[in-house]
């Protein structure tokens, strides 16, 4: 391709991205417009191509990418070295850089990327999300104790045998199928749940799961506390579904959680939502937060002991870098906490609560 034609190919990119960018302004445009009906049959459709194989193809198609990209700046160096043509070569790089970020903006956007935009699961339930004061923070930790060592206790008095990521995967697409009775718009079908072939790296990354927009799938890291991989898989789930921001994937990781019949999945949820509630009260009433956390039952603690240790024995340089990315990442899509959106959640359950007296 000569280098006159890529200014163009570069200012039709930037025309439609920033097309996609007016588009996305106006929330209830994209909810009803992108995100329940475009998004729907397009997201079905790629998990219908990519769900049949139990290979994570996205994983695939990042470790490519990775390959790429490190043979790409190796040519780039040499070229530089060798100095030959090098204020051609540096401006098709350039123009290329351009053209590639354009494109990756434009495709990530109409495979998922609007969602970030649309009004949301509260809107579509009805709820009031708004800021909560101490008490209902301290009502709603109560409440979690009491979930977190009734479903502990429950799984204590039977033979716990944790499920294989098949039997996992199952029991997802189960309880998205029991709240889909509640919710038509929860419905999960087809299924493209899969275990991710890079986990052993996201021990040192701090990811326990993951979303593609690309290809589709959810990937779950399987190496993690198995305690803790149900309530992941749910959360994934939920970013297939269209709920891109990370409390509203949270939240309705928790309601499929919840509707599930397993008592597994009781356990899982709520112990992830009370690490959220309590951290939230620790900043607030720390008093009162280690209170309830003195509150659960010895196996619950065994349990958050052996997360710590798995997270302490996984440490590395690594972490706090690819975190504050992520952060920034998410800060620049609607979500002005950064990691800290995760702990948002909160709000959902107080005001789940507060219209329906249940959690």
């Amino acid at each position: 391709m000569k280098v006159k034609t890529k200014p163009l190919i570069s200012l039709a990119l930037l025309v439609i991205s920033v097309l996609i960018h007016i588009y996305s302004n106006n929330k209830l445009r994209v909810e009803t417009g992108y995100s329940t009906h475009f998004f729907v049959n397009f997201s079905q459709g790629l998990r219908s191509i990519l769900g049949h194989t139990t290979v994570s193809i996205g994983d695939i198609l990042y470790g490519g990418t990775f390959l790429l990209i490190l043979w790409y700046c190796g040519r780039a160096i040499i070229f530089i070295l060798k100095r030959k043509k090098w204020k051609i070569y540096g401006l098709n790089l350039w123009i290329n850089m351009v053209n590639l970020l354009c494109l990756l903006y434009i495709i990530f956007n109409i495979f998922w990327g609007i969602n970030y935009n649309r009004k949301g699961i509260a809107w579509q339930l009805g709820l009031s999300v708004t800021a909560y004061n101490t008490a209902e923070l301290r009502n709603i930790n109560s409440l979690l104790v009491q979930k977190i060592n009734l479903s502990k206790t429950s799984l204590m008095h039977q033979p716990v045998v944790y499920p294989t990521n098949a039997q996992l995967f199952v029991m997802v697409d189960n309880g998205y199928k029991n709240v889909s009775i509640l919710y038509p718009f929860l419905k999960y079908k087809p299924v493209a749940l899969k275990s991710s072939l890079w986990g052993w790296l996201g021990n040192y990354t701090g990811f326990t799961g993951y979303y593609n927009p690309f290809t589709g799938e959810a990937q779950v890291n399987t190496t993690v506390p198995k305690f803790s991989q149900p309530f992941t898989a749910c959360h994934e789930v939920a970013h297939q579904l269209g709920y891109a921001k990370e409390m509203e994937a949270n939240f309705v990781g928790y309601l499929a959680a919840a509707s599930s019949s397993d008592t597994l999945f009781h356990y899982s949820v709520y112990l992830d939502l009370f690490s959220y509630a309590n951290r939230n009260l620790y900043f607030i009433d720390s008093a009162s937060a280690k209170q309830y956390s003195k509150a659960l039952s010895p196996g619950v603690v065994k349990d958050i002991k052996e997360w710590v240790a798995f997270n302490r024995a996984h440490q590395s340089p690594l972490e706090p870098i690819i975190k504050w990315l992520y952060g920034k990442f998410l800060q620049g899509n609607q979500q002005p906490q950064g990691l800290l959106s995760y702990d948002e959640v909160t709000g959902f359950i107080i005001a789940y609560y507060k219209k329906f007296g249940k959690i």
